[in-house]
């Protein structure tokens, strides 16, 4: 492995190790408070990071069509749902966590697809799988953030500090 993919994998590792560290020790209904003004919860913000890997690496992997979801999907991917427990969730992240790992080591990180159609994005516009793997290190390691937040108004617990 190039130490290029090292570096991509080692960063993503970090901020999904900050994110899972804290979720430590909580009990499912504490997974699910919103402590704060936000709407966030601990148990959402991993499940929706698990969506945003799985559909990012769907793209890297096949392009726009292969990240598609449902929209009830991306809504209550920031919510535990009735059912859902914190272990399940963080299982699916570790599956997710792995599937990605496996897929950098192989991916050609030149290769790029044009993005999907958002109000966010550029008219055709394109992405290289190099630029995914950032995207995904920003969005989890904000994600982190704002769950280390939850968790100190939870029970004062940090990740760091």
């Amino acid at each position: 492995m190039t130490l290029e993919r090292e570096d991509l994998l080692e960063s993503l590792r970090r901020h999904r190790g900050f994110l899972v560290y804290t979720a430590r020790d909580l009990t499912d209904a504490q997974a699910a408070l919103r402590p704060t003004v936000s709407q966030l919860c601990i148990g959402g913000l991993i499940k929706h990071v698990t969506l945003t890997e799985r559909g990012w690496m769907a793209f890297a992997v096949g392009g726009a069509s292969a990240m598609r979801s449902d929209p009830t999907e991306y809504m209550n991917g920031f919510q535990m749902m009735e059912g859902e427990t914190l272990a399940g969730l963080l299982a699916g992240y570790d599956e997710v966590a792995a599937e990605t790992d496996k897929l950098v080591e192989t991916l050609d990180l030149d290769e790029s697809h044009t993005l999907p159609p958002a109000p966010w994005f550029k008219e055709m516009r394109t992405w290289s799988v190099r630029r995914v793997l950032l995207h995904l290190i920003a969005e989890t390691a904000q994600h982190a953030g704002h769950a280390d937040i939850i968790r100190e108004s939870i029970d004062g617990g940090k990740t760091m500090g």
